[in-house]
């Protein structure tokens, strides 16, 4: 199996193309600046993903931004913090101000020369259009957890990507799903019979940070530790043709 054995990458963006474990991280700051004793930056990331994966679950059609308002009053009633809802609703609000990795704009520039780009993604529309402005590209498809009405990794996501994919005329051997998270977007491409690479961008970490343990490890086709090397590889392959 190659790169350039498919026409189309869909990506999960959060985690792969925008850094949101530092956006996260920054955002929550107005509460681990109030905590009496310090938390590490990977423990305050498990908590949020704890809580996030629950909200998702219980509310899978809320707006992503909104859904990140009451993802901060949870994790401020566990650590015993008194929050405004105005407070929260700034946290659910500061998506678009998550930074993009250094490499995923030029990497993007690149591989839309060769591939269609899709984005498969949890957040809402808006949100997501202002973390578009940072990547630097435009993309050919846009299926967010808005348009769906459920959070991945529910497979009703992956199911309404590729339903909507074979009206541009893509089918699933001509798809390699891009990803960091395990959880939310490996697993499920295994069960849909997808190809995928892993954009391992906590390689130099331990544990998942802001996605919960899959479970059983799932399968992937390509393992890269960012953009840059998965365009580097894709360069590779052409100079080797």
């Amino acid at each position: 199996m190659k790169l350039g054995d498919f026409k189309a990458l869909t990506f999960d963006v959060y985690g792969t193309l925008i850094d949101w474990e530092s956006g996260m991280v920054a955002g929550l700051k107005p509460l681990t600046d109030r905590l009496t004793q310090e938390v590490s930056r990977n423990a305050v990331l498990e908590t949020h993903a704890r809580h996030e994966s629950a909200q998702q679950a219980q509310t899978p059609g809320r707006r992503y931004s909104e859904l990140l308002a009451t993802v901060y009053r949870r994790i401020a009633e566990e650590w015993g913090l008194s929050v405004t809802w105005d407070e929260c609703m700034r946290y659910g609000d500061s998506v678009g101000n998550w930074p993009a990795f250094p490499d995923s704009a030029d990497a993007l520039a690149y591989l839309k020369q060769h591939y269609k780009l899709v984005v498969l993604s949890n957040v809402d529309n808006r949100s997501f259009a202002a973390s578009n402005d940072r990547l630097g590209v435009d993309f050919d498809a846009v299926y967010t957890a808005e348009d769906v009405g459920s959070f991945k990794p529910n497979d009703a996501n992956f199911d309404y990507m590729l339903r909507n994919l074979n009206s541009l005329g893509l089918t699933k051997p001509d798809i390699l799903h891009t990803a960091e998270s395990m959880f939310h977007d490996h697993k499920p491409a295994n069960r849909h019979g997808l190809a995928s690479a892993w954009i391992y961008r906590r390689h130099a970490d331990e544990g998942f940070g802001a996605t919960m343990h899959p479970g059983e490890s799932p399968s992937y086709d390509f393992r890269f530790n960012s953009m840059a090397e998965m365009a580097a590889a894709h360069q590779a392959e052409i100079r080797g043709q």
